[in-house]
């Protein structure tokens, strides 16, 4: 059996995935342990791996990042994208890369398995530690002659036109708008030793594990043979979760059932919660709101709706027609791997990017927009319902979904990461 490090941020859109994969690799006879933050310290012990904290590096509450990186909360869109980029994750890069350089004097690890804004795994691999698997939470942002750089969520471009486009693209955007961390990850670079490398999201030269399918993803000519699809990882539900009591309401099978999440980052339910909940009061559907925390923030509910601080959304989205959403990366493609089309809002973190996906894939509406007007989301509903080729392609891509056992696969290609690159016994 081997020894696998968890890397990750301590943000639920980035650790919960990571969640079944540790269960897959314990229930395998595997020894982990986990390198993140005290709040998740107990999701860590529970799938069986060993709690490892930030020590140098910055702790923080993903629910209060204004606490731990003063001013981020005053910004908003790009500047909040720019400011996460500068400060949270290159920021923490040096102090990271340290953590685990001194975990791994302590105990020699086999692979580490990091999410993949944890790019700290691919430098200390780069230093001579263990070879690195990266896993993506995130749209596949990869390089490529045939996209636009990531970030402000650009249709791809294929032909001889598009990649002139796409490199011109590439190199006025980034050091427009990530100029600040690639400044600070070429320092860092310098202070490590290693050759300076532009900001831009990482590729691993061994291994990166996409979670999502090739259907959901750009066709991209060039995409490297080490990027291998996944499918979609469901997190596990917390312990002793039960049933909301209306839960009768979502399987009565009389009416469309509309889930509408705000997300695990961007929480504030009068984003896009309350305008979905006024855009369809009087319509016929059942609309469920997962996430909320705090019921009395949204006033008098519809008689139509419903609430609930966390659903299972392997439970609910088989009862779905639409899956309303700010645009995380995972919860679109839960809702996809059910077969349920997708009108996507959001602008922070990678929402535009996903959004855009939705829309070049077939799958639903892209909104492209923080805070939609009540109007704008019963007119997406309404189209997402009455024009039957975005639920002809969402079940197209279950289908491609459900060849993947998300969980096994990436615990299979971790082995044989790890046969390729064990250390000899001592």
């Amino acid at each position: 059996m081997a020894r696998i490090l968890i890397a990750s941020q301590p943000i639920a859109g980035h650790l919960l995935p990571l969640l079944p994969v540790a269960q897959e690799l314990a229930a395998r006879g595997h020894e982990l342990r986990w390198y993140t933050g005290r709040r998740y310290a107990a999701r860590v012990r529970a799938v069986g791996a060993t709690f490892e904290p930030f020590t140098l590096a910055r702790d923080f509450d993903d629910r209060a990042f204004g606490v731990a990186f003063p001013g981020r909360d005053a910004r908003s869109g790009l500047r909040q994208v720019q400011f996460d980029t500068q400060h949270i994750f290159v920021g923490q890069l040096l102090a990271q890369v340290r953590d685990l350089q001194a975990l791994n004097r302590e105990w020699p690890w086999d692979v580490t398995l990091a999410e993949q804004t944890l790019s700290a795994a691919l430098l200390l691999e780069e230093l001579g530690g263990p070879p690195c698997a990266l896993l993506g939470v995130l749209p596949l942002g990869i390089r490529s002659r045939d996209a636009a750089p990531f970030g402000p969520g650009l249709p791809p471009m294929r032909g001889p036109l598009g990649r002139l486009r796409n490199a011109a693209l590439h190199r006025l955007i980034p050091p427009v708008v990530f100029g600040a961390a690639d400044r600070d990850l070429r320092a860092v670079c310098r202070t490590l030793g290693l050759p300076p490398r532009p900001f831009e999201p990482p590729t691993p030269p061994t291994l990166l594990l996409q979670a999502s399918v090739p259907g959901f993803e750009y066709a991209l000519g060039d995409r490297p043979p080490q990027v291998r699809f996944i499918g979609a990882l469901t997190p596990p539900a917390p312990s002793g979760l039960t049933r909301p009591a209306w839960w009768a309401d979502v399987t009565r099978r009389d009416r469309s059932v509309i889930v509408v999440t705000q997300g695990t980052l961007a929480t504030d339910s009068r984003d896009l919660i309350l305008p979905t909940l006024r855009a369809l009061s009087d319509q016929d559907v059942l609309v469920v709101a997962a996430g909320v925390r705090d019921p009395a923030a949204l006033g008098t509910l519809p008689a139509n709706a419903r609430t609930a601080p966390f659903l299972p959304f392997g439970e609910l989205l088989p009862h779905a027609r639409v899956f309303v959403t700010n645009g995380g990366y995972g919860g679109v493609q839960q809702a996809l791997s059910h077969g349920v089309p997708v009108l996507s809002a959001g602008t922070t973190e990678d929402k535009l990017e996903v959004g855009r996906r939705v829309q070049v894939a077939g799958v639903g509406v892209r909104l492209g927009t923080r805070w939609p007007r009540p109007d704008t989301v019963r007119d997406g509903v309404r189209r997402l319902l009455r024009q039957p080729e975005f639920t002809r392609r969402a079940v197209a891509l279950q289908t491609e979904f459900r060849a993947h056992d998300a969980p096994r696969e990436a615990a299979d290609h971790l082995e044989h990461l790890v046969h390729g690159h064990r250390r000899p016994s001592p």
